[in-house]
């Protein structure tokens, strides 16, 4: 056999396939490879561990980042009331310290004039409603011999004020109520102590976004190329501009509820009508969803312990004017101080109120506001055409549409 024979030979054993048999046939049955391992071994891709490990990596960090982000939501939301706080308070800070004062006693000097403020409405508002509730309590027989009269008149019963005392003093749900009021002391507590670390943690938040924001605004320019850094800026501006819109819309609707109910006040013979009136105008513009309810309520107590039906007539009127204002007066005033069609006004905070609750309902215009300026600027427009059905006619039978030219953005 000659070199040429041999090396054919070795040629067709590599063309073999597992255990002798040639490439493109079956073995035999019954016959198994020589070595199933190595088989394996070379078949699997080097690449397939790894990809496993990355995956799992991958998912882990994701279980992670999940926990990490559902235990910080509400450190999140704090620092998101705090951001927008820090931005209503940028124009009266920026004035100060353009002024030549130092941002950091600017933004102090700010702080502690709402805390003086906050603190004296308190002050008032309480030593009045503790004032109300004492002559309440001692004027509470007088009321409860009015109604059962009343009752008594009106479908011809028998009450007496000994037996509907017995009958509360005695009943099922008086006893579970003082029971579960018992026990709900701590909880009680605990929702106090909560709160007061949640308005601490956004008052620090607050005081130094608004003492630091040249430098907070220089930190996130650091990492952004030239380009970026004048969309950051313009976006902040506009930021700080659409919530002290919203603000001030906010302060204008306060002081048209406080007016028109200090009307009504005056008009009944209520006491203490000013203060109500401010109540009612603060508390039902800056506290969503439940504020209504709760500038309603203190106003509607002091007029029951003038008249009864004085609060009957107070509860109207809250309703009417909620009913004015939230269909009327809110859109359309605040379209015009934040610039937002009142229909997107409402579904802002409808939304913000399903997303993240009161906080969301607060916050929702000036960030929809934001963001629809912002990107009002990117936004490619073009020439309407002269259609008839643009302004609501028909078009004549017979006539084409236009063409609608296009214009540079």
């Amino acid at each position: 056999m000659n070199t040429d024979d041999r090396a054919a030979d070795r040629a067709d054993d590599r063309e073999a396939g597992p255990a002798g048999v040639p490439r493109g046939e079956s073995p035999a049955s019954g016959e198994h490879p020589a070595s199933p391992l190595g088989l394996a071994a070379a078949r699997m891709p080097r690449w397939l561990p790894r990809a496993v490990v990355l995956v799992l990596a991958l998912y882990a960090c994701f279980q992670l980042g999940s926990w990490a982000f559902h235990q910080l939501i509400g450190l999140l939301i704090n620092i998101l009331i705090a951001f927008f706080i820090a931005l209503a308070m940028e124009p009266a800070v920026g004035r100060m310290a353009a002024r030549g004062m130092r941002r950091g006693m600017a933004t102090f000097l700010v702080f502690l004039a709402l805390t003086i403020a906050t603190i004296g409405f308190v002050v008032l508002l309480g030593s009045m409603l503790a004032g109300q509730i004492v002559d309440m309590v001692e004027q509470f027989p007088k009321y409860l011999d009015s109604v059962i009269n009343w009752v008594n008149h009106t479908f011809h019963t028998e009450l007496s004020r000994v037996e509907v005392r017995d009958s509360l003093l005695h009943s099922d749900w008086l006893q579970k109520y003082v029971q579960n009021s018992a026990t709900g002391v701590l909880d009680v507590s605990a929702t106090v102590l909560g709160g007061l670390f949640r308005l601490l943690t956004i008052f620090l938040f607050s005081f130094y976004f608004a003492a630091d924001g040249p430098r907070l605004r220089r930190a996130i320019c650091s990492v952004l190329p030239p380009a970026r850094q004048a969309e950051v800026l313009r976006a902040w501006e506009i930021a700080v501009d659409k919530t002290g819109g919203y603000l001030y819309s906010r302060g204008l609707m306060a002081l048209i509820s406080g007016i028109a109910h200090y009307v009504l006040l005056q008009i009944l013979g209520v006491p203490y009508a000013p203060a109500l009136a401010v109540w009612v105008g603060l508390v039902s513009q800056f506290i969503p969803t439940i504020g209504t309810y709760l500038a309603g309520a203190l106003p509607m107590l002091i007029a029951f312990t003038v008249d009864p039906w004085y609060a009957v007539w107070v509860l109207g009127f809250v309703v009417i004017y909620q009913q004015f204002e939230n269909y009327m007066l809110q859109p359309k005033l605040t379209a015009r101080t934040v610039d937002i069609h009142p229909a997107v006004a409402f579904g802002s905070v409808i939304a913000g109120t399903a997303l993240m609750g009161a906080v969301g309902a607060l916050i929702a215009i000036p960030a929809v506001a934001t963001l629809q300026a912002f990107l009002g600027a990117y936004v490619k427009r073009y020439d309407v055409t002269d259609d008839p059905r643009v302004h609501g006619r028909h078009q004549p039978r017979g006539q084409g549409s236009a063409v609608v030219p296009e214009t540079t953005p």
